[in-house]
């Protein structure tokens, strides 16, 4: 396995085991991810071990070539048809799973899994902090073309990150822990106090 590899593999189990501990009822919580509860999430980041590349292609076809639309139809089917047990078994037995999103290597693959596990521990307050190894690669896939698809308003910020040596932008800076900032150039709001700036209340929820 290569250090990228070895990182997914860790990743998908140390969720697994903060989503073993979570009662279920925290399963119906909301997370960053606009509408989706914890259950939308963890089924969509184990989608892929549970459809084919053709399923999955021709759920997209069903959706009209909107990736969006289809993977909300799945991870709302999957979340309602498999208990959280379920969930969690399944991705901790993928935990080395080789899919890799097209396009996007493992790189890609452990950006996916590091983002939408932020999208649960954050708003649910888990403790859980992002080795810098992880976050060094996935601040690297974040290209400014990649960024814009997620249409997070950074005009006229830095986003500069005081636990790493990281940063993004230009113009009044904003800062913050890595992870959180991740979160701000992916286009999700973090809780109010955690980025501190002129321009911090844009990437904030009380």
């Amino acid at each position: 396995m290569t250090e990228t590899q070895q990182a997914i593999a860790t990743q998908r189990r140390e969720l697994a085991a903060l989503l073993t501990e979570l009662p279920t009822a925290r399963w119906d919580a909301p997370t960053l991810c606009e509408g989706w509860r914890v259950r939308e999430v963890v089924a969509h980041m184990t989608m892929p071990f549970r459809h084919s590349a053709p399923r999955v292609l021709l759920e997209a076809l069903k959706a009209g070539g909107h990736f969006g639309r289809m993977a909300d139809r799945l991870a709302r089917q999957d979340a309602a048809a498999h208990s959280p047990e379920e969930l969690v078994a399944t991705l901790r037995d993928n935990a080395e799973h080789p899919w890799r999103p097209p396009g996007g290597g493992f790189e890609g693959a452990l950006s996916h899994d590091l983002i939408h596990s932020l999208d649960i521990t954050v708003p649910l307050d888990l403790d859980w902090q992002v080795p810098e190894e992880r976050l060094r690669i996935v601040h690297g896939t974040l290209t400014p073309k990649r960024i814009a698809r997620f249409h997070a308003n950074l005009d006229g910020v830095e986003l500069r990150a005081d636990d790493i040596d990281w940063s993004y932008g230009s113009g009044s800076p904003v800062t913050g822990a890595a992870q959180d900032l991740l979160l701000a150039l992916c286009g999700r709001t973090v809780p109010e106090g955690r980025l501190r700036g002129t321009h911090s209340d844009r990437f904030s929820r009380v």
